[in-house]
């Protein structure tokens, strides 16, 4: 663990609670991402994380940018680290090379959306920045954010700019530490002290504020889940002494996991036609014999000869 105000990602997840915590998230996403369809993912940051090795859509992509870059588990250069992991590089292209499938120099782009085009299996991986994504808007099936919103100084301008990129009922899958838990307690005390626990450049997001965020996006809240209840520990040793509380925690204080994860689903309304409003003449009712009253009952008196 550092020392410092901000904690490498590689270091710490090769940390006992670094283990902890992706075991738990990987064996989530394994169980979200396998049953959403649709022919483009992308998973943004974390590449220590395979968050989309269940999917099965025909073209997946790892977004990284430059903060990702320098904490990739490689120091390769992009092209040699893709060779030897046997993987598409992609490079930040234009917004239409995402739908189109136009081919730029030096770039990769993912192919288009016509199913007689779509190869067994493709995965790419674009270097671009998280809040300029090079896709077309509504492109995109699924985005996947292990801990992404918590390194980005803008988190409202990212989830904007992924609500743009997803297609109508696309769906959006964000992970994160929770800031209601002994977790976040003890994240809060180390910032002051400049000895955090967890990584992350700026605050943790609470749970319910994410949900906030997400709705004013005109997004569904599909689904949330809890894990990792165990102490902030830093050995093994004591890390498996508390693991009776995964099981009570899940039970008992469901909300206050270490990590949640949510699951959203990008809503568009219907659009309604406006034009002028024409109006309808009543429908006549059947002729009936009118109601003697008063008056017909004197004209008819009238017209009776007397005797």
């Amino acid at each position: 663990m550092s020392d410092h105000g901000i904690i490498d990602w590689p270091a710490w997840t090769i940390s006992p609670p670094g283990r902890y915590v992706l075991a738990w998230e990987q064996a989530q996403l394994d169980h979200v991402v396998g049953d959403i369809f649709g022919y483009h993912a992308l998973q943004l940051g974390l590449p220590q994380l395979d968050a989309l090795r269940e999917n099965r859509m025909p073209y997946r992509g790892l977004v990284l940018d430059g903060a990702s870059r320098a904490s990739a588990p490689y120091s390769m250069p992009p092209s040699k680290a893709n060779r030897g992991a046997g993987e598409t590089l992609a490079g930040a292209g234009s917004k239409s090379d995402f739908a189109s499938g136009s081919a730029t120099p030096g770039v990769t782009p993912f192919p288009s959306r016509n199913p007689a085009h779509a190869p067994a299996f493709s995965r790419s991986t674009i270097w671009c920045e998280f809040v300029d994504l090079p896709f077309e808007a509504q492109s995109v099936d699924l985005v996947v954010m292990p801990h992404t919103l918590e390194f980005t100084p803008d988190p409202h301008r990212l989830l904007r700019e992924v609500e743009r990129v997803l297609v109508p009922d696309g769906r959006l899958v964000i992970s994160g530490f929770n800031s209601l838990s002994l977790w976040g307690m003890r994240q809060s005390m180390g910032r002051m002290t400049r000895n955090p626990f967890v990584p992350g450049t700026h605050d943790l997001i609470a749970f319910t504020r994410l949900k906030d965020w997400i709705k004013l996006l005109g997004f569904e809240f599909d689904r949330g889940r809890f894990g990792c209840y165990r102490p902030p520990l830093l050995t093994d040793k004591w890390m498996s002494r508390y693991e009776f509380m995964e099981s009570a925690g899940d039970r008992w204080w469901p909300i206050f996991g270490a990590t949640y994860m949510i699951t959203a689903v990008k809503r568009v309304r219907g659009m309604r036609l406006v034009g002028p409003k024409w109006a309808k003449k009543p429908a006549l009712a059947p002729g009936l014999s009118p109601v003697a009253t008063p008056n017909s009952h004197a004209a008819i008196e009238r017209n009776i000869p007397q005797k």
